[in-house]
């Protein structure tokens, strides 16, 4: 039994429903509902009553979920407190990135950071952007660096976490170069021949904000899902087998644009479908719980000296 199956039984207890629970948790809904049957499975008996809308639990899902809350917090609790030892006097940070981040941004961020700040330990934790940010909620990094768009901002309360913005990302399409330097494919496509499209699966950050860009484009574009994943470079590779399009972020093609072997799409007029997003480091206020290490709390305010106008 995993503890990610009994948090995403927790969430459909809270949120009854399948669906609304998969997003929350940044997975697919066929994904999220394998993990409760496997809790099923593992139970010996049905928690979910499948036969009544909005989802309901049955009596022994009922018992579950009472003590499932319990078992989860004392969990979190000593995973804190186990952290909290083996990190005690130790000078590396630890870092909270979402997968797409942890590849493209993270590491030429961190070069940086050693001309401009100085020598820094680190350690890199890459998990989806649900996990990140409960990897920073319950203690076990020092910072959390993510996208932010106003359309899907991070749930996360001002009065408890410090904020600051690193730059800026832009998310476009990009295609395969042609021999004469033209993109393999050209929008919009029709009923009738719809392009192939390398999409983001189902509860993606990035695949929000790829539906907004489409959503505002003004004008029909036509689409046909040949591939999903939820990694922009596992997009950038099938887009550089000239497989289909996909919207990816700047920071991932910045190579692949120089040598020509992708190129940005527009629509027919010209217009772009680009849309920026912040990239954001947040860090847990520090109070009389909660002490920052001293290399942390010192690389926090050089963060915040640099972002000031």
């Amino acid at each position: 039994m995993e503890t990610k199956w009994l948090e995403d039984f927790v969430s459909l207890a809270e949120t009854r429903s399948f669906s609304r629970s998969a997003q929350l948790r940044h997975i697919t809904q066929p994904a999220f509902s394998r993990r409760i049957q496997s809790l099923e499975a593992w139970a010996g008996t049905d928690l979910v009553d499948r036969s009544s809308y909005p989802t309901s639990l049955t009596p022994a899902g009922e018992t579950l979920y009472a003590q499932a809350l319990e078992l989860l917090q004392s969990l979190h609790n000593s995973r804190a407190m186990l952290r909290g030892h083996a990190s005690a006097g130790q000078d590396v940070i630890e870092f909270a990135v979402p997968h797409t981040l942890a590849f493209t941004f993270f590491p030429a961020w961190v070069a940086g950071l050693l001309e401009s700040f100085g020598p820094l330990k680190s350690r890199l934790n890459g998990l989806n952007v649900h996990d990140a940010a409960m990897r920073l909620v319950e203690g076990g990094c020092d910072f959390l660096i993510s996208y932010h768009h106003a359309s899907q901002p991070l749930q996360l309360d001002a009065d408890h976490y410090d904020m600051v913005t690193l730059g800026q990302e832009s998310l476009a399409p990009y295609a395969k170069a042609q021999a004469d330097g033209q993109p393999q494919f050209q929008f919009p496509g029709t009923v009738q021949k719809p392009l192939p499209y390398l999409g983001y699966a189902h509860g993606a950050y990035l695949g929000h904000v790829t539906d907004l860009i489409l959503k505002q484009s003004g004008q029909p574009i036509h689409l046909d899902r040949v591939y999903e994943t939820d990694m922009a470079e596992g997009l950038k590779v099938m887009a550089l087998e000239g497989l289909g399009i996909a919207f990816l972020p700047g920071s991932a093609v910045k190579k692949e644009l120089q040598s020509g072997s992708l190129v940005p799409l527009t629509l027919p007029q010209g217009q772009s479908l680009s849309m920026h997003m912040d990239i954001r480091a947040y860090r847990q206020k520090p109070n009389s719980k909660n002490s920052p290490k001293k290399n942390a709390e010192a690389l926090w305010a050089f963060l915040e000296n640099s972002a000031k106008p």
